[in-house]
């Protein structure tokens, strides 16, 4: 591209870029590998939720990932304690992989009843909603498919809660993206701003949405690659335009199970 917007985000871009002198109703955070950056969200944050009670904050915890069973950080350490203890529990939302939700609660998950706790263990650090978006688990529906799990926990005026629980199963798509978290982040944060009470529905609009993007994605990339070629990067970049539609309404195309 002829021209960038920004460079890494750290504490002062933050300030550069006016945020504390906005009105939002909603926030989103993704990738970053700055303690400053995340001190300073976590208190524009709670700034922020003073001016409007109502705003929701999405945090995608960004920290890495699982690869052939073995998991691995791609951000300095340091970072892990600034989201255990100052961010996630200003969190409305959290969207972690499965070893990024490992790293935050000091817990291994090797069955569904391990993450079911483990989501249990992040909503008492202060998320109502928490999303494993991928994992290693065996699917039920074979090994062509990835499962996220979801959960959602609201506290009743009279003190109760009621807990939803979903399990979603996707086809695997044999191919890298670079950008799927924040677009899984981001349709996250609008189906559960239009389905508040609805976990189920808004996860499988989500990842319906998702599914639409990269197999139009694949799709077009093979094309520019040329029969018996393997896409690269720059042809896989995802096809965000071309699926504004689908992005909007998706067709459900993935169902969610209730667990």
């Amino acid at each position: 591209y002829a021209a960038f917007l920004s460079k890494t985000k750290n504490s002062k871009s933050v300030h550069e870029i006016g945020l504390q002198r906005s009105l939002f109703f909603f926030s989103l955070k993704g990738y970053t590998r700055d303690t400053s950056f995340l001190a300073m969200v976590v208190d524009i944050v709670q700034e922020l939720k003073q001016q409007n009670s109502n705003l929701v904050y999405v945090c995608d915890p960004v920290m890495g990932d699982k690869w052939n069973g073995e998991g691995s950080m791609y951000v300095p350490k340091d970072l892990l304690p600034v989201y255990r203890d100052k961010v996630v529990p200003v969190a409305d939302i959290i969207t972690p992989n499965q070893f990024e939700a490992e790293l935050l609660t000091g817990r291994k998950i090797y069955t569904e009843k391990d993450a079911l706790e483990v989501m249990d263990m992040l909503h008492a650090m202060g998320p109502e909603t928490v999303v494993i978006t991928s994992s290693d688990l065996q699917a039920p529906l074979g090994n062509d498919y990835l499962i996220a799990l979801g959960s959602h926990r609201k506290t009743k005026a009279d003190g109760t809660r009621i807990t939803q629980r979903i399990r979603v199963e996707s086809p695997k798509v044999d191919a890298v993206f670079v950008g799927t978290g924040d677009l899984f982040a981001a349709m996250l944060l609008a189906w559960t701003h239009k389905h508040p009470n609805n976990l189920k529905v808004a996860c499988e609009k989500t990842v319906s949405a998702m599914q639409h993007v990269l197999q139009r994605t694949i799709k077009s990339a093979k094309v520019q690659a040329g029969e018996g070629n393997k896409p690269n990067s720059a042809q896989l970049e995802l096809r965000m335009v071309q699926s504004k539609k689908d992005i909007e309404n998706p067709e459900i195309i993935v169902k969610a199970t209730v667990l």
